[in-house]
């Protein structure tokens, strides 16, 4: 397998400064966690970048747009970039959270299992786990009002099989935003590029792959995109 650059470019100038202004005038861990938080969802739009999940956090930066992987990849970095010890935490997870995002044949072609990940940040000597910044918070919104008009329990981002799922800041509760969709645990990684180099990873993108994908995403960012517009147009009922 070949290998892939570094992912979470921790040192990169980009990612460094951007995690000391954003933490600037914290003295707590949690604060500088959120501060984190509260960029890597809403500052980075959801959104499906040109490279799928090879993109570096410094690329992350730069795009605006990232998606459950890329997101955590820029988390990952950040954190590191200040020297809070975090790590990335790998699993299969079902297609089924791509469902009125991924419509028609795009759908139909998806493998059933996608690999996906979330952080996991130690604080106070305990490993706490987050993956409700994934959505930006109108598009979270978004998706929600169209799980309860479609009588779902998963898709657009989202998975609330086993109750409610959050897209608040939960470092302490752990309520989720995806989780109820993962089917397999494929352990804590330090870097993401050393998973995906492994026969673990399900959305390895071979030429003919990483083409049509690019032809789908532009159609369903602008999807998203609309979605959250209209949120943000309080066009979708409050939650």
């Amino acid at each position: 397998m070949r290998k892939i650059q570094k992912l979470a470019d921790y040192d990169h100038p980009l990612v460094r400064e951007t995690a000391e202004r954003l933490t600037d005038g914290e003295d707590s861990i949690r604060g500088k966690i959120e501060k984190l938080f509260f960029y890597v969802r809403d500052n980075i739009k959801f959104g499906f970048p040109p490279n799928g999940d090879l993109v570096r956090a410094s690329d992350t930066i730069k795009l605006g747009i990232g998606q459950c992987n890329t997101k955590t990849t820029l988390f990952l970095a950040l954190c590191k970039a200040i020297r809070i010890p975090a790590r990335i935490h790998f699993s299969l997870i079902k297609k089924e959270i791509q469902k009125g995002l991924f419509t028609g044949l795009a759908y139909k072609l998806m493998p059933p299992l996608l690999s996906h990940s979330w952080i996991e940040i130690e604080i106070d000597g305990k490993w706490r786990r987050l993956d409700s910044y994934i959505n930006d918070e109108n598009f979270y919104r978004a998706g929600k009002s169209e799980l309860n008009k479609k009588g779902w329990d998963t898709g657009y981002s989202i998975a609330c099989s086993s109750g409610e799922s959050s897209s608040a800041f939960n470092i302490d509760d752990e309520k989720f935003v995806q989780m109820d969709a993962v089917v397999e645990d494929q352990g804590v990684w330090d870097e993401p590029a050393d998973y995906y180099a492994t026969n673990k990873y399900k959305n390895r993108p071979n030429a003919i792959k990483l083409f049509f994908y690019r032809l789908m995403i532009d159609k369903i960012n602008k999807k998203v995109s609309q979605m959250r517009k209209s949120c943000n147009g309080e066009l979708y009922e409050k939650l």
